[in-house]
């Protein structure tokens, strides 16, 4: 049977890139949304934060921002090999570094490596995304992590998390891969409280807001159930004005 909450082509298993024009393309999103990657050494379970700050084709490099927290540079001066992963629209993007060297970047501490030889990019989303129509839906996030809680809006829903807009650049304060223990959203079937885990956060200037991708954590299946339904009809009727407005 059919699962109408899945998209019709389903999630892709993983493919490893090694065209150099390829692994360029796919890495430029990265730079030009400025979005946050996970930096794990080898045999170490602490994560540090990063951004692609350069991409440099003709000299074969590309050049990474200063790791945060900051004393993940100790291990990338002794030389230990690192994996990066990033996330941009549904799909997981990572590499492996062997080595990196300290640089700096119009001024700014960075660490330039070689362009990867080979990449793997895997497409994850399977959940139909319901953009978020009418009254705007607010939402609060909130954890030990924080000083104080986030508020803002839920831009879309799937059934298994959703986008939320905050206001300002909250980027350096929200940590991709942790779990946070409150968010709150006023949906329409009603005030939804759960975990989530923070996927991505990135910030846009132009409209100085910070898109954070957000994954339900460990929902409870009455509550799951409910957002389920409510991101199907929200399919239908999102299917049912296409085919209105192909006939007008």
């Amino acid at each position: 049977m059919s699962n109408p909450f899945l998209e019709e082509e389903g999630p892709q298993p993983p493919r490893v890139l090694t065209a150099p024009l390829e692994v360029l393309a796919n890495l430029r999103p990265l730079l030009e949304n400025h979005i946050p990657l996970i930096i794990r050494f080898a045999d170490r379970s602490q994560r540090f934060q990063s951004f692609v700050v350069e991409l440099d084709r003709a000299g074969g490099s590309l050049v990474l921002d200063e790791l945060i927290p900051t004393d993940g540079e100790r291990l990338l001066h002794a030389g230990e090999p690192f994996s990066i992963e990033g996330f941009y629209e549904g799909a997981r993007i990572a590499w492996e570094v062997r080595t990196a060297r300290i640089d700096e970047l119009d001024g700014i501490r960075s660490y330039r490596t070689e362009l990867p030889t080979e990449l793997v990019y895997h497409q994850r989303r399977n959940a139909y995304r319901a953009t978020l129509t009418g009254p705007t839906v607010f939402a609060t996030l909130a954890g030990k992590q924080l000083s104080q809680p986030l508020e803002g809006k839920v831009v879309d829903l799937s059934a298994t998390g959703c986008k939320l807009c905050l206001p300002g650049n909250r980027v350096h304060g929200l940590q991709p891969g942790e779990v946070y223990e409150h968010f709150v959203a006023q949906l329409p079937i009603g005030r939804v409280e759960t975990a989530i885990e923070l996927r991505h956060a990135r910030y846009e200037e132009r409209s100085d807001s910070t898109f954070c991708g957000i994954r339900f954590h460990q929902m409870n299946g009455l509550l799951q159930r409910q957002i389920e339904r409510l991101v199907y009809q929200l399919q239908r009727e999102a299917r049912r004005m296409a085919m209105e407005d192909r006939y007008i």
